[in-house]
Protein backbone atom coordinates (compact mmCIF):
# COMPACT_ATOMS: atom_id res chain seq x y z
CA UNK A 1 0.00 0.00 0.00
CA UNK A 2 1.09 3.84 -0.70
CA UNK A 3 3.08 5.46 2.40
CA UNK A 4 0.87 8.19 1.13
CA UNK A 5 -2.70 6.91 1.38
CA UNK A 6 -3.06 7.36 5.03
CA UNK A 7 -2.13 10.66 5.59
CA UNK A 8 -3.93 11.84 1.96
CA UNK A 9 -7.31 9.75 4.00
CA UNK A 10 -6.35 11.79 7.31
CA UNK A 11 -6.45 15.01 5.47
CA UNK A 12 -9.89 14.14 3.68
CA UNK A 13 -11.51 13.34 6.57
CA UNK A 14 -10.71 16.43 8.37
CA UNK A 15 -11.07 18.82 5.43
CA UNK A 16 -14.51 16.95 5.65
CA UNK A 17 -15.38 17.55 9.01
CA UNK A 18 -14.65 20.85 8.39
CA UNK A 19 -16.52 21.56 5.49
CA UNK A 20 -19.67 20.09 7.43
CA UNK A 21 -18.81 22.20 10.37
CA UNK A 22 -18.04 25.42 8.77
CA UNK A 23 -21.35 24.80 6.47
CA UNK A 24 -22.88 24.48 9.87
CA UNK A 25 -21.71 27.87 11.37
CA UNK A 26 -18.67 29.18 10.36
CA UNK A 27 -18.43 31.32 13.44
CA UNK A 28 -16.62 28.58 15.17
CA UNK A 29 -12.59 28.68 16.41
CA UNK A 30 -12.86 24.53 16.50
CA UNK A 31 -13.26 24.93 12.46
CA UNK A 32 -10.07 26.42 12.34
CA UNK A 33 -8.33 23.17 14.40
CA UNK A 34 -9.95 21.14 11.78
CA UNK A 35 -8.41 23.23 9.08
CA UNK A 36 -5.07 22.93 10.20
CA UNK A 37 -5.05 18.99 10.63
CA UNK A 38 -6.71 18.59 7.17
CA UNK A 39 -2.92 21.00 5.99
CA UNK A 40 -1.08 18.96 7.98
CA UNK A 41 -1.73 15.70 7.19
CA UNK A 42 -2.14 16.76 3.30
CA UNK A 43 1.55 17.97 3.82
CA UNK A 44 2.23 14.79 5.08
CA UNK A 45 0.81 13.07 2.76
CA UNK A 46 3.08 14.82 -0.30
CA UNK A 47 6.28 14.21 1.63
CA UNK A 48 5.35 10.56 2.07
CA UNK A 49 4.20 10.48 -2.16
CA UNK A 50 7.57 12.26 -2.55
CA UNK A 51 9.12 9.89 -0.09
CA UNK A 52 8.04 6.61 -2.70
CA UNK A 53 9.56 8.56 -5.86
CA UNK A 54 12.16 9.69 -4.58
CA UNK A 55 14.13 9.24 -1.43
CA UNK A 56 16.64 11.63 -1.84
CA UNK A 57 14.54 15.02 -2.60
CA UNK A 58 11.78 13.85 0.72
CA UNK A 59 15.36 13.92 2.56
CA UNK A 60 15.89 16.97 1.17
CA UNK A 61 12.41 18.46 1.69
CA UNK A 62 12.68 17.12 5.11
CA UNK A 63 15.89 18.92 6.32
CA UNK A 64 14.83 22.05 4.45
CA UNK A 65 11.49 22.51 6.51
CA UNK A 66 13.43 21.39 9.71
CA UNK A 67 15.88 24.26 8.68
CA UNK A 68 12.98 26.72 8.50
CA UNK A 69 12.37 26.18 12.39
CA UNK A 70 15.08 28.26 13.30
CA UNK A 71 15.30 30.69 10.71
CA UNK A 72 11.27 31.04 11.41
CA UNK A 73 11.71 31.66 14.94
CA UNK A 74 14.77 34.15 14.68
CA UNK A 75 12.78 35.73 11.45
CA UNK A 76 9.30 36.11 13.58
CA UNK A 77 11.33 37.47 17.05
CA UNK A 78 13.23 40.39 14.76
CA UNK A 79 9.70 41.55 13.18
CA UNK A 80 7.69 41.90 16.64
CA UNK A 81 10.80 43.87 18.04
CA UNK A 82 10.82 46.11 15.19
CA UNK A 83 7.19 46.28 14.92
CA UNK A 84 6.99 47.28 19.00
CA UNK A 85 9.37 50.15 18.27
CA UNK A 86 6.84 51.21 15.87
CA UNK A 87 4.32 50.90 17.60
CA UNK A 88 5.47 52.77 20.37
CA UNK A 89 6.86 55.73 18.27
CA UNK A 90 3.50 56.25 16.20
CA UNK A 91 1.13 55.14 18.81
CA UNK A 92 2.63 55.95 22.01
CA UNK A 93 3.38 53.71 25.29
CA UNK A 94 0.01 51.97 26.23
CA UNK A 95 0.16 48.84 27.58
CA UNK A 96 -1.62 46.94 24.51
CA UNK A 97 1.10 48.78 22.44
CA UNK A 98 3.64 46.89 24.27
CA UNK A 99 2.59 43.43 23.29
CA UNK A 100 4.57 42.50 19.68
CA UNK A 101 7.62 44.27 21.73
CA UNK A 102 7.44 41.64 24.33
CA UNK A 103 6.78 38.83 22.26
CA UNK A 104 9.48 39.20 20.45
CA UNK A 105 11.99 39.69 23.68
CA UNK A 106 10.24 37.09 25.06
CA UNK A 107 10.92 34.36 21.98
CA UNK A 108 14.79 36.06 22.67
CA UNK A 109 15.07 35.27 25.90
CA UNK A 110 13.50 31.85 26.08
CA UNK A 111 16.12 31.05 23.48
CA UNK A 112 18.79 32.29 25.34
CA UNK A 113 17.01 30.39 28.21
CA UNK A 114 17.63 27.14 26.57
CA UNK A 115 21.07 27.82 26.11
CA UNK A 116 21.79 28.23 29.49
CA UNK A 117 20.35 25.42 31.12
CA UNK A 118 21.59 23.02 28.42
CA UNK A 119 25.10 24.30 29.33
CA UNK A 120 23.90 24.43 33.24
CA UNK A 121 22.65 20.56 33.09
CA UNK A 122 21.11 21.04 36.13
CA UNK A 123 17.55 18.93 36.23
CA UNK A 124 15.68 21.44 37.92
CA UNK A 125 15.83 24.15 35.52
CA UNK A 126 16.05 21.62 33.07
CA UNK A 127 12.01 20.95 33.97
CA UNK A 128 11.64 24.66 33.90
CA UNK A 129 12.74 24.71 31.03
CA UNK A 130 10.90 21.81 29.55
CA UNK A 131 7.61 23.29 31.15
CA UNK A 132 8.02 26.57 29.50
CA UNK A 133 8.68 24.87 26.26
CA UNK A 134 5.89 22.68 25.90
CA UNK A 135 3.64 25.70 27.34
CA UNK A 136 4.80 27.99 24.62
CA UNK A 137 4.26 24.80 22.03
CA UNK A 138 0.18 24.78 22.99
CA UNK A 139 -0.19 28.15 22.68
CA UNK A 140 1.70 28.46 19.58
CA UNK A 141 -0.23 25.54 17.92
CA UNK A 142 -3.23 27.29 19.36
CA UNK A 143 -2.57 30.97 17.83
CA UNK A 144 -1.31 29.30 14.41
CA UNK A 145 -4.67 27.93 14.18
CA UNK A 146 -6.42 31.29 15.71
CA UNK A 147 -4.56 33.01 13.02
CA UNK A 148 -5.06 30.42 10.23
CA UNK A 149 -8.93 30.39 10.60
CA UNK A 150 -8.92 34.88 10.88
CA UNK A 151 -7.19 34.40 7.49
CA UNK A 152 -9.65 32.12 6.00
CA UNK A 153 -12.97 33.29 7.90
CA UNK A 154 -11.96 37.19 6.97
CA UNK A 155 -11.83 36.42 2.67
CA UNK A 156 -15.13 34.68 2.74
CA UNK A 157 -18.29 36.86 1.87
CA UNK A 158 -21.53 35.84 2.44
CA UNK A 159 -23.78 36.62 -0.62
CA UNK A 160 -27.21 36.50 0.95
CA UNK A 161 -28.97 40.03 1.13
CA UNK A 162 -29.20 42.06 4.12
CA UNK A 163 -31.42 44.13 6.28
CA UNK A 164 -28.90 46.17 8.52
CA UNK A 165 -25.21 46.98 8.58
CA UNK A 166 -24.10 47.30 12.16
CA UNK A 167 -20.58 49.27 12.74
CA UNK A 168 -19.21 48.49 15.93
CA UNK A 169 -17.25 51.76 17.40
CA UNK A 170 -13.43 51.72 18.65
CA UNK A 171 -13.31 55.12 20.61
CA UNK A 172 -13.38 58.33 19.61
CA UNK A 173 -10.16 60.80 19.12
CA UNK A 174 -10.31 64.01 21.32
CA UNK A 175 -13.62 62.69 22.79
CA UNK A 176 -15.52 64.04 19.67
CA UNK A 177 -13.68 63.02 16.57
CA UNK A 178 -13.61 59.94 14.81
CA UNK A 179 -10.20 58.20 14.59
CA UNK A 180 -8.60 56.69 11.49
CA UNK A 181 -9.37 53.02 12.82
CA UNK A 182 -12.84 53.97 13.13
CA UNK A 183 -13.04 55.84 9.99
CA UNK A 184 -12.02 52.37 8.24
CA UNK A 185 -14.71 50.56 9.63
CA UNK A 186 -17.54 52.92 8.61
CA UNK A 187 -16.02 53.48 5.22
CA UNK A 188 -16.30 49.44 4.76
CA UNK A 189 -19.78 49.85 6.14
CA UNK A 190 -20.74 52.59 3.84
CA UNK A 191 -19.76 50.86 1.04
CA UNK A 192 -21.42 47.54 2.00
CA UNK A 193 -24.71 49.75 2.30
CA UNK A 194 -23.97 51.21 -1.08
CA UNK A 195 -23.43 48.45 -2.84
CA UNK A 196 -27.10 46.35 -1.01
CA UNK A 197 -28.81 49.57 -2.02
CA UNK A 198 -27.30 49.38 -6.46
CA UNK A 199 -29.46 46.03 -6.04
CA UNK A 200 -32.38 47.51 -4.97
CA UNK A 201 -32.55 46.66 -1.29
CA UNK A 202 -32.80 48.86 1.54
CA UNK A 203 -30.94 47.96 4.15
CA UNK A 204 -30.08 50.56 7.57
CA UNK A 205 -27.16 50.91 9.05
CA UNK A 206 -26.74 50.80 12.57
CA UNK A 207 -23.60 52.22 14.62
CA UNK A 208 -22.83 51.40 17.61
CA UNK A 209 -21.03 52.62 20.26
CA UNK A 210 -21.84 54.83 23.63
CA UNK A 211 -20.27 57.23 25.62
CA UNK A 212 -16.89 56.42 27.13
CA UNK A 213 -14.87 57.82 29.85
CA UNK A 214 -13.40 61.02 28.59
CA UNK A 215 -15.99 61.54 25.27
CA UNK A 216 -17.92 64.22 24.99
CA UNK A 217 -20.75 62.68 22.88
CA UNK A 218 -21.29 58.83 22.19
CA UNK A 219 -19.59 56.93 19.44
CA UNK A 220 -22.72 56.00 17.87
CA UNK A 221 -23.21 59.90 17.18
CA UNK A 222 -20.06 61.35 16.21
CA UNK A 223 -20.17 58.03 13.76
CA UNK A 224 -23.35 58.85 12.32
CA UNK A 225 -22.33 62.57 11.74
CA UNK A 226 -18.90 61.30 9.81
CA UNK A 227 -21.45 59.27 7.63
CA UNK A 228 -24.24 61.89 7.06
CA UNK A 229 -20.81 63.93 6.16
CA UNK A 230 -19.89 61.35 3.59
CA UNK A 231 -23.37 61.26 1.79
CA UNK A 232 -25.51 58.85 3.86
CA UNK A 233 -28.91 59.78 4.17
CA UNK A 234 -30.02 60.46 7.91
CA UNK A 235 -32.93 58.15 7.94
CA UNK A 236 -30.57 55.24 6.76
CA UNK A 237 -28.72 55.11 10.12
CA UNK A 238 -29.75 53.95 13.59
CA UNK A 239 -27.90 54.39 16.72
CA UNK A 240 -27.35 52.24 19.13
CA UNK A 241 -25.97 54.59 22.26
CA UNK A 242 -25.67 52.40 25.30
CA UNK A 243 -22.64 49.74 24.58
CA UNK A 244 -19.43 49.97 26.21
CA UNK A 245 -18.30 46.52 25.36
CA UNK A 246 -18.30 44.76 21.82
CA UNK A 247 -20.45 42.06 23.93
CA UNK A 248 -22.88 45.04 24.69
CA UNK A 249 -22.27 46.46 20.99
CA UNK A 250 -23.51 43.75 19.83
CA UNK A 251 -26.57 42.61 22.29
CA UNK A 252 -27.95 45.58 22.05
CA UNK A 253 -27.91 46.11 18.31
CA UNK A 254 -29.70 42.43 17.95
CA UNK A 255 -32.25 44.33 20.21
CA UNK A 256 -32.81 46.76 17.59
CA UNK A 257 -33.08 44.60 14.76
CA UNK A 258 -35.26 42.07 16.52
CA UNK A 259 -37.35 45.44 17.34
CA UNK A 260 -37.46 46.83 13.63
CA UNK A 261 -37.76 43.38 11.51
CA UNK A 262 -38.48 40.11 13.43
CA UNK A 263 -36.44 37.10 14.58
CA UNK A 264 -35.54 36.92 10.86
CA UNK A 265 -33.43 39.85 10.28
CA UNK A 266 -29.80 39.06 8.52
CA UNK A 267 -26.86 41.56 9.28
CA UNK A 268 -23.59 42.06 8.53
CA UNK A 269 -21.02 43.52 11.10
CA UNK A 270 -18.28 45.62 10.40
CA UNK A 271 -15.03 45.67 12.42
CA UNK A 272 -11.41 46.02 12.15
CA UNK A 273 -9.82 42.96 9.89
CA UNK A 274 -7.97 42.06 13.37
CA UNK A 275 -11.07 41.86 15.40
CA UNK A 276 -13.08 40.03 12.79
CA UNK A 277 -12.70 36.64 14.17
CA UNK A 278 -13.12 37.21 18.16
CA UNK A 279 -16.17 39.41 17.37
CA UNK A 280 -17.34 36.40 15.12
CA UNK A 281 -17.34 34.23 18.11
CA UNK A 282 -19.16 36.84 20.55
CA UNK A 283 -22.02 37.51 17.57
CA UNK A 284 -22.07 34.02 17.96
CA UNK A 285 -23.02 33.79 21.52
CA UNK A 286 -25.06 36.97 21.18
CA UNK A 287 -27.27 34.99 18.63
CA UNK A 288 -26.60 37.76 16.24
CA UNK A 289 -27.65 36.17 12.94
CA UNK A 290 -24.80 37.19 10.77
CA UNK A 291 -21.32 37.16 9.40
CA UNK A 292 -18.50 39.58 10.51
CA UNK A 293 -16.62 41.72 7.83
CA UNK A 294 -13.29 43.23 8.59
CA UNK A 295 -12.00 46.49 7.58
CA UNK A 296 -8.29 47.31 6.54
CA UNK A 297 -5.70 48.24 9.28
CA UNK A 298 -2.40 49.71 9.34
CA UNK A 299 0.27 47.50 8.62
CA UNK A 300 1.97 48.05 12.40
CA UNK A 301 -0.87 48.18 14.08
CA UNK A 302 -2.07 44.34 12.83
CA UNK A 303 0.37 42.49 14.93
CA UNK A 304 -0.27 44.08 18.03
CA UNK A 305 -3.75 44.06 18.01
CA UNK A 306 -4.04 40.39 16.53
CA UNK A 307 -2.17 39.17 19.66
CA UNK A 308 -4.42 41.41 21.94
CA UNK A 309 -7.15 39.43 20.12
CA UNK A 310 -5.41 35.88 20.97
CA UNK A 311 -5.08 36.89 24.37
CA UNK A 312 -8.57 37.86 25.11
CA UNK A 313 -10.09 34.49 23.65
CA UNK A 314 -7.28 33.04 25.65
CA UNK A 315 -8.72 34.39 28.82
CA UNK A 316 -12.29 33.75 27.91
CA UNK A 317 -11.45 29.90 27.70
CA UNK A 318 -8.99 30.38 30.71
CA UNK A 319 -10.24 27.23 32.62
CA UNK A 320 -9.30 24.88 29.85
CA UNK A 321 -6.12 26.22 28.93
CA UNK A 322 -5.01 26.46 32.76
CA UNK A 323 -5.70 22.80 32.74
CA UNK A 324 -3.63 21.90 29.63
CA UNK A 325 -0.51 24.29 31.15
CA UNK A 326 -0.61 22.58 34.44
CA UNK A 327 -0.95 18.91 32.63
CA UNK A 328 2.08 19.62 30.58
CA UNK A 329 4.20 20.87 33.92
CA UNK A 330 2.89 17.77 35.50
CA UNK A 331 4.27 15.47 32.63
CA UNK A 332 7.68 17.79 32.46
CA UNK A 333 8.24 16.85 36.14
CA UNK A 334 7.18 13.36 35.45
CA UNK A 335 10.20 13.23 33.05
CA UNK A 336 12.76 14.52 35.70
CA UNK A 337 11.93 11.51 38.01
Amino acid sequence: MNPALIPLAAAVFCFAVFLVSFLLDRRKLRNGFYLFFALAFFGLAVLALLASISPEAAAIAGFGLLALVPLTIVVLAVFLICNGVTMLRREGRRPANLLSLVAGLGIVALVLFGVIVGQLGWPPLEVVRDSVDGIVAYLSFLFVCFLLYSVVYGRIRSRRPVDFVVVLGSGLLGGKNVPPLLAGRLDRGRRMLNAETAKGRTPLLITSGGQGPGEDLPESHAMADYLVDRGVPRDRILLEDRSRTTQENLAYSAEIMRERRGPAYRCVVVTNNFHVMRAALIARKAKVEGQVVGAPTAWYFWPSATLREFAAILVEHRILNSVVCAVIIALSVLKAV
